[in-house]
């Protein structure tokens, strides 16, 4: 149990920031799930709506990363590195899906 006031306070704060960062760790996983989920799907069924739909998942789960970052709940280069991955992930399913151009 604290004894000081501020030590009280220190308490109260840790907890407000431990919930907050809990927050934006949870919805980052889930963005990123879903950002999977729809570059899988586009890599099932190609069109042009799967993949708006991937590309809009994606900048969400990029925008929920980069205030992470900001709010420094993430490292720059943690949130850096999951942007990285998730490009890249979509890139790779995107050329999957699209037939190879034949080379002339």
């Amino acid at each position: 149990m604290a004894h000081t006031k501020s030590s009280n306070k220190r308490i109260e704060i840790a907890e407000r920031n431990r919930l907050r960062n809990q927050f934006y760790k949870s919805t980052v996983r889930t963005l990123t799930k879903k950002s999977i989920v729809a570059a899988e799907a586009y890599a099932k069924q190609p069109g042009s709506e799967a993949l708006e739909l991937a590309q809009q998942r994606l900048s969400e789960a990029y925008s929920k990363i980069d205030k992470a970052v900001v709010k420094g709940v993430m490292h720059r280069n943690t949130g850096a590195r999951k942007k990285a991955r998730l490009a890249k992930n979509l890139k790779n399913l995107v050329v999957k899906a699209t037939p190879a151009a034949s080379t002339v």
